[in-house]
């Protein structure tokens, strides 16, 4: 399954039954709820990191990214969107895009 496949599985899951899928059941809690779980995913990724758990750190990193991408469905917000902005950003170094943003 790539990036794109997951991001169109968890748009279709908008209109889903929550009691039949954990996306669509994520999804009528609302953005909070989404953003809730982002973090508290991204936490667990961060400890893993620091343990040194590569496949505990591999399985948390998943939950991430399925946990971003339902995030930013919540909220309408496209992964083509992303990738268009990360290539906006491409070829330009990390300090001067930051320095551009703070302008």
């Amino acid at each position: 399954m790539t990036f794109e496949d997951l991001a169109k599985t968890i748009d279709a899951r908008k209109t889903a039954d929550p009691d039949s899928s954990w996306t669509a059941k994520l999804l009528a809690m609302g953005p909070e709820k989404c953003a809730e779980k982002f973090g508290e995913e991204s936490i667990e990724a961060i400890i893993e990191a620091i343990k040194g758990d590569t496949d505990a750190l591999t399985s948390e990193a998943a939950d991430v990214l399925y946990h971003l991408l339902v995030m930013l469905a919540s909220r309408d917000v496209t992964l083509d969107s992303v990738l268009a902005e990360l290539a906006r950003r491409q070829g330009q170094s990390g300090i001067a895009e930051k320095a551009a943003r703070s302008n």
